[in-house]
Formats: C-alpha cells, sequence, structure tokens
C-alpha cells in the first residue's frame, strides 16, 4: 500500500472527522445522517492515519509530496 495523501489532506481529514462527531454526539446533527457523518468520520480517520486513500487510486490522484 504506497502512501497517496499529503499532510494537509491528513490533517483536513482529522479535523473534519472531528466537527462531524461533535455535530453528532452535541445533538446537532441527529439521526441518520448524523450516524452516515460518524462513519465517513471513522473512514477520514483510518484512512489519514494510514495515509491512503482507496478512492484517490481509483480516481488517480496523489497529494503526498514526491521524494527525490
Amino acid at each position: 500500500m504506497k502512501k497517496n495523501m499529503g499532510n494537509a489532506d491528513r490533517i483536513i481529514r482529522l479535523l473534519l472527522a472531528v466537527i462531524f462527531a461533535y455535530l453528532y454526539f452535541a445533538g446537532i446533527v441527529p439521526g441518520t445522517i448524523g450516524l452516515i457523518l460518524v462513519v465517513v468520520g471513522g473512514i477520514f480517520i483510518l484512512t489519514s492515519l494510514a495515509g491512503f486513500c482507496p478512492l484517490y487510486t481509483l480516481l488517480g490522484f496523489n497529494t503526498c509530496a514526491h521524494k527525490k
């Protein structure tokens, strides 16, 4: 599994995951939509910790800085 996410992308995903969790657990976004946000936030956390996004591979994106 080759890393395809840069640091900025990873930080943005972690921040979004925290925001999604806050919105759900504070009761601002309840119900099914809130649960979907929590699941997406969990996926964001996992992908940012791994530095790899399977969707980026399918779409041909790579935000990781190239080393020379």
